[in-house]
């Protein structure tokens, strides 16, 4: 998961000026499976992105590629997700 969030100081203009490649760029990662899913972020300073990547390493550079982050528009955090292991109790018998 990564989480963007815009630097302070930037204004929303200077975003709308990225956004159409942001957001071609972002449907081109979708269609080929690297972003399963975004959101934006209801204050309106950001997204989340669910990335399909082996590590963090992988979401860096697949992050770092669009245009906010090549501008250097944005901050991101990453937060490394999978499968809730508590549902494996469900699995085995009482």
């Amino acid at each position: 998961m990564v989480i963007l969030t815009v630097k302070a100081g930037i204004t929303r203009e200077q975003i709308m000026t990225v956004m159409p490649d942001e957001v071609r760029q972002t449907v081109q990662l979708y269609l080929t499976g690297k972003v399963r899913e975004w959101y934006s972020r209801s204050d309106g300073r950001g997204a989340i992105f669910l990335l399909d990547a082996r590590d963090n390493a992988e979401a860096h550079a697949i992050m770092d590629a669009l245009p906010l982050a090549r501008q250097d528009l944005i901050d991101h955090e990453y937060i490394a997700v999978g499968p809730l292991m508590p549902l494996r109790l469900l699995m085995t018998k009482p």
